[in-house]
């Protein structure tokens, strides 16, 4: 979104002027305070002489994607309540127009602004939202489309469930469900101890249904496309790129698939925590071996350094290992303590993984096969920095 054609222009976050203080003090205690990963895009100002701002965009998660909603102060008056400026393919959502109707009236946030709360602007945001789902509910509601309808009635009480058209111009129009995995109250917190998330934790399915435009099942529908996504952090604990997600059966609706994905995903998560323990003996393993690692992930375990010394030849062995530990072993990296390329920077080799391994075997042999792998390695590392430093001259 941009402003009007009268305002001054946009600016970049980095590049605009300071924010007016009572507006940023609710922009910085919504983004501190905020449940969801609301980012900021521009900050500019409506006077053409471009102090103070008092205008912004949010980028405001919804049904798995984001929507861009640009918030208008008046830095003249700072103590009137924003406007706001939403999408130009939502211009039926009119929350504003007529607050009495379609929003709650006396019980909203805007009936009793006060510019000082610095938590006016995230329950606006809230409430906003809230009245942008059930918008766009009833959008979907008003779909001709027998399977959408049949759908809709069956999944659409299940809590956190999010619905919205995906219009195309090269295809027919879809309707996407972002529905909530797991139970609302899991923990994954809990999965992880120690674990540094300061946002939920979420998986959802991402399911998109073609509207076929027909009022009845005479013709059986294609199935839905379907996705798993999770919240970024949670791909430190578990991939849910790499989940095989059930085949789609015909005649299939959602409230047969969730049940079974969802016991699924439960215990590939019992699988994934108790991954983290497997990967934290392998990395205490190695200090009888190699010695201490110099450093360590001690949340997740996924990485590990130790120092190993043949001869006068020293360097560090990387240990990266992956979320199917054991299934899967650790991608060894050798980086020379003693030589460098032409930049400085210390030469590496190429990731290894051809080493001996079995995931039956107990962390301490592990360790010691990798360590009797590295005796013979490290000779042919030693001549491949040698090689690459003769190279140079």
């Amino acid at each position: 979104m941009s402003p009007s054609a009268d305002a001054a222009g946009p600016a970049s976050f980095a590049s605009a002027p300071p924010l007016a203080p009572l507006i940023a003090a609710q922009l910085n205690y919504l983004l501190s305070h905020s449940k969801l990963p609301i980012r900021v895009g521009q900050i500019w100002s409506g006077c053409r002489n471009g102090s103070p701002a008092d205008r912004f965009t949010l980028a405001i998660p919804f049904c798995l994607d984001y929507v861009h909603w640009d918030f208008v102060y008046n830095a003249l008056s700072p103590k009137v309540a924003p406007d706001v400026v939403f999408g130009p393919e939502d211009e039926r959502f009119q929350p504003l127009v007529d607050y009495a109707v379609a929003g709650n009236g006396d019980k909203s946030c805007l009936a009793r602004w006060d510019c000082r709360a610095p938590e006016g602007l995230l329950a606006l945001v809230q409430e906003l939202r809230e009245l942008y789902i059930e918008y766009q509910k009833k959008r979907v509601h008003m779909v001709d489309d027998a399977r959408v309808a049949f759908e809709l009635s069956t999944v659409l009480s299940k809590e956190g469930i999010e619905v919205c058209m995906v219009p195309s111009a090269d295809r027919p129009d879809e309707v996407k469900f972002a529905v909530p995995l797991l139970d609302p109250d899991f923990d994954f917190a809990k999965l992880v101890p120690g674990c540094p998330w300061r946002l939920p934790q979420k998986i959802h399915l991402q399911v998109i249904f073609p509207i076929s435009r027909s009022s009845s099942y005479s013709s059986m529908p294609s199935a839905p496309r379907l996705k798993l996504i999770s919240t970024p952090d949670l791909k430190s604990l578990l991939s849910v790129e790499d989940v095989k997600l059930l085949p789609w059966s015909n005649g299939m609706c959602l409230a047969e698939y969730l049940p079974a994905l969802e016991d699924s995903l439960n215990g590939l998560l019992v699988e994934a925590s108790a991954s983290i323990g497997s990967r934290r003996r392998f990395i205490e393993a190695l200090a009888p071996t190699f010695g201490r690692p110099l450093e360590a992930d001690p949340i997740f375990c996924r990485r590990a350094t130790i120092l190993s010394i043949s001869g006068i030849f020293t360097f560090l062995v990387h240990f990266a290992i992956p979320l199917q530990f054991p299934k899967q072993q650790p991608v060894l990296t050798l980086q020379s303590s003693q030589h460098c390329n032409a930049d400085g920077t210390p030469i590496m080799s190429p990731p290894i993984n051809d080493y001996p391994w079995s995931p039956r075997w107990d962390q301490a042999e592990m360790v010691e096969r990798i360590y009797d792998f590295l005796t013979d390695e490290c000779q042919n590392f030693k001549k491949f920095c040698s090689d690459a430093i003769t190279q140079q001259k």
